[in-house]
């Protein structure tokens, strides 16, 4: 039967496993959160085993979207130490392959997620991120609220960073939360950086200081800036250079409505319509603001579908809008409806979006270029397991096509592959609603891919053509 008492202020579990018994100790002697350490205590004294071994006899490990798991207590899991260790790694990492690495520093952003019960919000793993680094007077980009995962990357970029950290879990259930990183070229890591940033943390697991717990740390560090509006200006001008048709979308009738689920993406949304010219979309008003139980949802994905779009589809009908657009929580990926005359609402798949954009993207590249020489250059991507409709676009139309592995990390670091050789990239996309208009940022981006929408949508309103006729023509052309 598993006990815990305390010996000389420190915490002895017994379990009856030993190499659970030593992991379970190790924790208790690295972790500083009173509310995991509960947890660790409460596990123990319900004799909850199988639970205990899963959370502690296994590591987190890189996936296609960084490290991502449940919050609380154990080294398998997100929580205040095994984001300070897995930073400790990454700084480690980062020193090897960057000589001028402590005058470039990190870009840190976070979402909205938190939990009462471990107490590992999104916002308190940043700056814990930001701690560690700032332990080691690294300069820290630590956006000061909320933020698309996009902009981080973006910010990787502008600021000539290192590497970013973006603290979140997308559209992941509301326990889960995750640590995704970004190389030099704004691309999330891949192999063999994985792979090597996972031994240096190996490496470096037992905390340095008490100044990796250090919040306040983050507050009055000379080497802490907020790049917050600065990136957030540079993102809108060069968002701007996705508008083909502005003098439209102003006059544009059509109405639209808008969920952030939650999440982070409301005013980034409105501020992205206003620049082309659009009146602001509606807002689903039980959704727009940020919470972390994700409240009117069953779960915070838009990939799903009708089920949870209702409130959006709901108020759409109410205030006669015809388009409705949803960012899921991180604002990186975008789900669309359309709702019909006669057959009610229209919800469009992943595949189904990324040929309306990609016809739509070659269709105003072409405007803008039109010697036949210059699609030479164009490319698209997509990930394997996504349709084929670009390829037929491609070999139709003359610009190249590629596939890449699953994971839009994959196709960041092509884009920027190409583009050192004068290739441009003017879409890719995931399955599952994952877009990237343009290569204004190499990952996907629910903020642009919204706003692009919205004037397709206009354009075609005004050829008397909705976006299920058009996908429809695509198709059948």
């Amino acid at each position: 039967m598993a006990d815990t008492t305390d010996t000389g202020g420190q915490s002895r579990t017994v379990t009856g496993d030993p190499q659970l018994d030593t992991a379970v100790q190790q924790w208790l002697t690295w972790d500083r959160n009173p509310r995991t350490r509960a947890q660790v205590d409460s596990l123990v004294a319900a004799g909850r085993l199988d639970d205990l071994r899963s959370r502690f006899c296994s590591r987190l490990s890189f996936g296609t979207a960084g490290l991502r798991a449940p919050m609380g207590a154990g080294f398998n899991r997100i929580n205040d130490l095994t984001v300070i260790q897995s930073t400790q790694g990454l700084y480690a990492y980062l020193c090897r392959c960057f000589a001028d690495f402590n005058s470039r520093g990190v870009v840190i952003g976070f979402d909205t997620r938190g939990q009462e019960e471990s107490g590992c919000s999104s916002i308190r793993l940043a700056k814990l991120t930001a701690a560690v680094m700032l332990s080691r007077d690294v300069p820290v980009h630590l956006f000061s609220s909320v933020v698309p995962t996009p902009y981080v990357p973006f910010a990787v970029r502008k600021l000539g960073a290192a590497a970013g950290v973006m603290i979140t879990a997308s559209h992941n259930p509301k326990e889960d939360n995750g640590y995704k990183v970004y190389w030099c070229n704004g691309a999330q890591i891949s192999s063999p950086h994985d792979k090597e940033v996972l031994r240096c943390i190996e490496e470096h697991l037992e905390p340095w200081s008490t100044s990796c717990w250090d919040q306040d740390l983050v507050d009055g560090s000379s080497l802490r800036t907020d790049p917050l509006i600065h990136i957030n200006s540079c993102y809108m001008d060069e968002l701007a250079s996705l508008c083909f048709h502005r003098s439209l979308n102003s006059s544009c009738p059509l109405k639209f409505v808008h969920s952030s689920f939650h999440g982070v993406g409301h005013a980034f949304v409105q501020e992205a319509f206003q620049v082309f010219g659009f009146a602001p979309p509606i807002p689903v008003p039980e959704q727009k603001d940020p919470d972390p139980n994700f409240s009117s949802v069953r779960c915070p994905n838009p990939e799903e579908g009708e089920s949870v779009l209702e409130l959006s589809l709901l108020l759409a009908e109410r205030e006669n809008a015809r388009v409705v657009l949803a960012t899921d929580p991180d604002a990186d990926r975008l789900a669309v409806a359309e709702r019909g005359d006669r057959c009610g609402w229209k919800v469009f798949t992943g595949n189904e979006l990324a040929a309306l954009l990609g016809w739509w993207m070659l269709f105003n590249w072409k405007e803008n270029h039109p010697d036949p020489a210059d699609t030479q250059r164009v490319y698209m991507l997509a990930t394997s397991v996504s349709s084929k409709i670009l390829r037929a676009l491609a070999r139709a139309e003359g610009f190249h096509f590629e596939e890449t592995l699953p994971g839009f990390k994959w196709i960041g670091n092509r884009i920027h592959d190409l583009s050192k050789t004068g290739n441009q990239v003017i879409f890719a996309f995931e399955e599952s609603i994952g877009f990237l208009c343009g290569s204004m940022v190499p990952e996907k981006d629910g903020v642009s891919a919204a706003v692009v929408v919205a004037e397709m949508a206009a354009y075609l309103q005004n050829q008397n053509l909705s976006l299920n006729q058009q996908l429809h023509n695509i198709y059948t052309t």
